[in-house]
């Protein structure tokens, strides 16, 4: 009991509320159950569900794992003495006249003896080998059988036998919520053959038992109508039980044994199946109530679903976008934070190659050469410099200037050429400007070549 209730506190409150949920779509009443099937199927109320009414129905499950062998079918509970059952009981007939009488009487001791040493031959003979009918190995093949021996004894024209086992006749009306009518035919019994000459070959009760019913029979000499036999437990033959769904369980609500004319035989089975129809009305408006509460949950969990998968693909969509801006800005910082680390490069560059400039010498001195430049923008820079001074001296001059591009080459007008101002590895020693070939006086420009 401790058990009990310490599983009941772990259950999370979206686990007690789909308990409460199962327990009232199926009518379990007891929750420990409807807990172990929540928790075999892993909490999905919809598997768990369909395979509970399946399970009932005699189905079956559709979501649990299938078995590597498919068993045959189950049979669905069975209730064979209700209170309500109604039972007919058609007494052999007595002779008539006194010529059957005393054929009767004559024949009674010859009858009993044959009757007696027979039942005490047969049980003997029991107890050696058993009954080969107590094995049911092809319940099919039985019924299959009995079909054809009655159609060699009697006709084709029948009504439509069931062509299953008793488990599948019972399962299918369940499943359709029909009356089951079964036959069974006794060993060796002429009772049972005039029944089924004179009132189941009859038109009326052929058209009755296809519109009203299924219609399952099989003699009790086959295996399969044996166990039938064994669980419906008739009195005598021809027997015939009507059989359908009350109280979520196939109950026998009819039985007729002997023989019974065609005419009395739809009679009294329409008059069980009129005081029955309002209960399997009320089964198929249940089940009609219950499949439209599924087909309404499904679509509601499928607009559920829909909406969550739209809400997801908008949260997506929003998150990529988060995400898109967060590059970019994530980019442009890094950008920005470049750009300001190269103007600090250049500022300390221009600051380090000012104090490399050599003094500019005087006007007088007549290695002196003037140099002009002129700057991308326009602004005009002027200064002197010795001849033997570098072009990479020169160049550091422009590079100072705040008015410079940051990367740039020094050429001149005409003809035009681009000064090697700076080292290389295939010319590490710059060239003077003497040795670059310009005079006293040249006028030079800046061109920017920086992206």
């Amino acid at each position: 009991m401790a058990d009990h209730r310490d599983s009941q506190v772990e259950l999370t409150s979206a686990q007690t509320e789909k308990l409460l949920q199962f327990q009232d779509l199926t009518g379990i009443n007891d929750l420990e159950k409807c807990r172990q099937v929540l928790d075999r199927h892993g909490w999905n109320m919809e598997a768990a569900v369909h395979d509970t009414f399946n399970e009932n129905e005699g189905q079956p499950p559709v979501f649990e794992q299938p078995v590597a062998r498919a068993a045959p079918p189950r049979m669905p509970m069975m209730n064979i003495s209700p209170t309500y059952q109604r039972v007919y009981t058609v007494a052999r007939r007595r002779p008539q006249g006194w010529l059957a009488w005393g054929y009767f009487l004559l024949m009674l001791p010859f009858r009993f003896t044959y009757t007696t040493i027979r039942d005490i031959f047969m049980w003997a003979y029991r107890l050696f080998i058993p009954d080969p009918r107590r094995i049911v190995r092809d319940p099919l093949g039985d019924v299959e059988s009995f079909i054809a021996k009655f159609q060699s004894l009697y006709g084709e024209n029948h009504p439509v036998f069931y062509r299953g086992s008793y488990s599948q006749a019972l399962n299918d009306a369940k499943k359709e919520i029909r009356f089951l009518v079964v036959f069974l035919h006794g060993e060796n019994d002429d009772q049972s053959a005039e029944f089924s000459r004179t009132s189941l070959c009859a038109p009326e009760v052929i058209d009755f038992l296809g519109a009203r019913s299924l219609f399952w029979a099989c003699s009790v000499e086959f295996p399969e109508g044996y166990r039938v036999s064994q669980a419906l437990r008739p009195r005598s033959y021809p027997f015939v039980s009507l059989i359908c769904l009350r109280e979520h369980k196939m109950t026998v609500v009819a039985r007729l044994e002997g023989v019974v004319p065609a005419d009395e035989l739809i009679a009294r089975l329409m008059h069980v199946m009129e005081e029955n129809e309002p209960a399997l009305a009320q089964v198929r408006a249940d089940r009609e109530e219950r499949n439209f509460t599924q087909t309404l949950r499904a679509q509601q969990d499928m607009a559920y679903l829909e909406s969550l998968r739209a809400d997801q693909e908008k949260e997506r969509k929003k998150q990529e976008e988060r995400e898109r801006k967060e590059r970019e800005e994530q980019e442009a910082r890094e950008q920005e934070e470049a750009v300001q680390r190269r103007k600090e490069e250049l500022a300390r560059l221009r600051i380090e190659k000012a104090s490399t400039i050599p003094d500019e010498p005087e006007d007088d001195n007549p290695e002196a050469t003037k140099i002009i430049l002129k700057l991308p923008n326009g602004t005009r820079l002027e200064r002197r410099f010795l001849m033997s001074h570098s072009l990479e001296d020169v160049y550091h001059f422009a590079f100072c200037h705040k008015e410079a591009p940051d990367e740039f080459q020094i050429v001149t007008n005409f003809p035009r050429r681009v000064l090697p101002c700076q080292s290389t590895a295939d010319s590490p020693n710059v060239l003077t400007i003497k040795e670059a070939g310009l005079g006293k006086s040249e006028v030079l420009f800046v061109q920017d070549i920086s992206d």
